[in-house]
C-alpha cells in the first residue's frame, strides 16, 4: 500500500543545536530552514527537526535508524567516539552505532546496502504503543507484514517502506525508548484506500484531500498519506 517514507519529524526544543548536530556531526544537508522547523534530505527521505509550538509537534525520545554504507562504518565510529558515548549492536553481518541527539532522540547508524556517501536513508523506526495487538494489526492492514515478535512480548517488528518496531513501553538497546506523537508521512499511489483500510480504528481524521490525508492512529501518532 504505501511506496515510500516520505518524511520523518522530531520534536527539538531548540532548532539551533539539534540542526548543529545532524548537519555538523552526522553529515546531513539543509534542504529547508525556517523559523519552526528544519528540513535534511536522509536519501530520498525528508528528516524535519521541529519546535513544540504548533501541531503537529514531532516525536518525542524517539529512537530511529540512519542507513549508511557497509564501508563507512569504521570511519562514523572514529569520528563520533571521543565527543560521545558510543554502543554497537550486531545483526547477522551487519553493525549498528548507537547515540542520543540532543533532544534525547536514540539514533542508530546501521550498516546498509545503500550507495551513500554518508546517511542514505532512514531504515527503522521505533513507536511506543499501548497495545501491541491493537498497534500490529492496525499497520498490517496499512500493508505493513510482521515479521519478528520480541522474546520479552513487549515488542513487534514489521516490514513496509521501512522497518516499523511497536513497543509497549520499556527500554532497548543503548536504553532507547520508543517515540510518542511521531509524525509520519508515507507515499502511496492511493491516499484514500489506506484511509478507508484503517477508517474505523484511527484516533481522529486531522485533514483529507485528494492528494494528502491526515490521521492520528490509536496511539497519538501523526500519519499523513500522501501521494506527493
Amino acid at each position: 500500500m504505501f511506496t515510500g517514507l516520505s518524511w520523518l519529524a522530531l520534536e527539538a526544543k531548540y532548532l539551533e543545536p539539534a540542526a548543529a548536530f545532524y548537519e555538523g556531526e552526522l553529515g546531513l544537508s539543509v534542504c529547508e530552514r525556517g523559523p519552526r522547523e528544519v528540513v535534511f534530505a536522509a536519501g530520498e527521505t525528508d528528516f524535519v527537526l521541529r519546535r513544540p509550538d504548533d501541531l503537529p509537534r514531532g516525536g518525542l525520545h524517539t529512537h530511529f535508524a540512519f542507513s549508511i554504507p557497509e564501508t563507512e562504518y569504521d570511519d562514523s565510529w572514529d569520528r563520533l567516539d571521543d565527543e560521545y558515548d558510543l554502543e554497537e549492536a550486531q545483526f547477522g553481518p551487519a553493525r549498528s552505532l548507537y547515540l542520543y541527539d540532543p533532544d534525547g532522540n536514540c539514533v542508530e547508524l546501521g550498516q546498509q546496502d545503500v550507495a551513500g556517501p554518508g546517511i542514505d536513508g532512514i531504515f527503522e523506526v521505533v513507536l511506543e504503543v499501548e497495545s501491541l495487538e491493537r498497534a500490529r494489526e492496525f499497520y498490517e492492514d496499512l500493508g505493513f507484514e510482521t515479521v519478528d515478535t520480541g522474546e520479552n512480548r513487549k515488542r513487534v517488528r514489521l516490514h513496509g517502506p521501512m522497518a516499523l518496531e511497536l513497543w509497549e513501553p520499556h527500554l532497548g538497546i543503548a536504553d532507547a525508548r520508543g517515540g510518542v506523537h511521531v509524525d509520519l508521512g508515507f507515499e502511496t499511489d492511493d491516499p484514500s484506500a489506506a484511509l478507508a483500510a484503517v477508517r474505523d480504528r484511527i484516533g481522529s481524521l486531522e485533514r483529507e484531500t485528494e492528494e494528502q490525508i491526515v490521521v492520528r492512529d490509536p496511539d497519538d501518532h501523526v500519519l499523513t498519506f500522501t501521494s506527493q
